[in-house]
């Protein structure tokens, strides 16, 4: 009895589909439709990136109260209805609770939240539409089986979108979580960088790390290199993912590469870039919280990875389903 219980439950629980939705919804999105109904020295608020979450929520519950109650046959009695609410407002929890903890810890958007309103909304909104959903689908489950080619379509399609989106979002992320980036005043190369003396020279203040910053629509992945009074500090390492939008109304300033000084002192800098015109200038390093900071460092192809797991495990469950089908064909 426990056991079928807990199958049950199983399949009701959010498969990798809903799962790779609810990713989609929550963070790409609102970052994007932030990024393109704004201007560029605008940056989203955290409370603003929840209310998406929070309006997610009761569709997140209806979903999963609908498979509750086609699972179980669809019984009318009002335990059967308590279970499925319930089940799916805790369900419902444990997914705003972790987009809660990616907006707290991997991306802090500026701005500040009541996460507790937040919260209490979000458990109101989820019992509102595990109630419908219960209603909506109060009918026993046909006993078809689901292609599992569209399964593999779906991840495919999924795995691709996440691993573009992923670079897009880490990017966008870490704008909006840039706490401070200082001033562009410690040198510039090129003939549309800000005037900081003569190009190509670096005055640096103290030791320490500085950060290389592309001038308005200048390359991403420029070759630069840091020659010192005595010796070459060496190449300028690229961010994998360079975050943008810094700057001040004259021109716009993206964090593309960093590099270490050992002292004080006058340096060079030189960049190579595809575009002849380009310009560089080198200010402080902009201070971005949480995991996103780091996000930017990271391999192209781990960002992609990452960005691509939800549509992965799609596939992975259209892989199970034909293996446990297999033995149905031999007989």
């Amino acid at each position: 009895m426990i056991a079928a219980a807990w199958r049950v439950v199983g399949r009701a629980y959010p498969g990798p589909v809903v799962l790779a939705t609810w990713a989609l919804v929550t963070v790409p999105a609102p970052l994007v439709f932030f990024e393109g109904t704004h201007r560029w020295e605008e940056h989203m608020a955290v409370s603003t990136a929840l209310w998406w979450t929070v309006g997610a929520a009761p569709v997140l519950a209806a979903v999963v109260a609908a498979r509750w109650t086609r699972r179980t046959g669809g019984r009318r009695t009002a335990p059967g209805a308590a279970a499925a609410v319930v089940a799916a407002t805790l369900v419902s929890m444990v997914f705003v609770a972790a987009t809660m903890a990616l907006y707290r810890w991997v991306v802090p958007l500026g701005g500040t939240a009541r996460w507790r309103s937040v919260l209490l909304g979000s458990i109101a909104l989820a019992i509102c539409g595990a109630a419908v959903g219960r209603l909506l689908a109060r009918r026993p489950v046909q006993g078809g089986r689901r292609s599992t080619r569209r399964g593999f379509v779906t991840g495919g399609i999924a795995a691709v979108a996440g691993a573009l989106l992923a670079q897009t979002t880490v990017q966008l992320g870490a704008e909006g979580s840039t706490v401070r980036h200082g001033p562009v005043e410690y040198g510039a190369v090129g003939p549309y960088a800000p005037s900081a003396g003569e190009p190509g020279k670096l005055t640096l203040p103290a030791a320490g790390p500085y950060a290389i910053f592309a001038v308005g629509f200048a390359p991403r992945d420029p070759d630069c290199q840091v020659t010192g009074p005595d010796r070459a500090v060496g190449p300028a390492r690229s961010l994998t993912v360079a975050p943008g939008d810094y700057g001040s109304d004259a021109a716009s300033l993206a964090w593309v590469a960093s590099f270490d000084a050992p002292l004080p002192g006058t340096y060079s800098l030189s960049c190579r870039a595809p575009d002849p015109e380009a310009s560089y200038a080198v200010g402080e390093v902009p201070q971005i919280r949480g995991a996103v900071g780091a996000l930017v460092h990271w391999p192209l192809g781990a960002i992609w990875l990452l960005g691509a797991v939800p549509g992965l495990l799609i596939v992975a469950e259209a892989v199970s389903r034909r293996a446990g089908r297999a033995p149905g064909r031999r007989g």
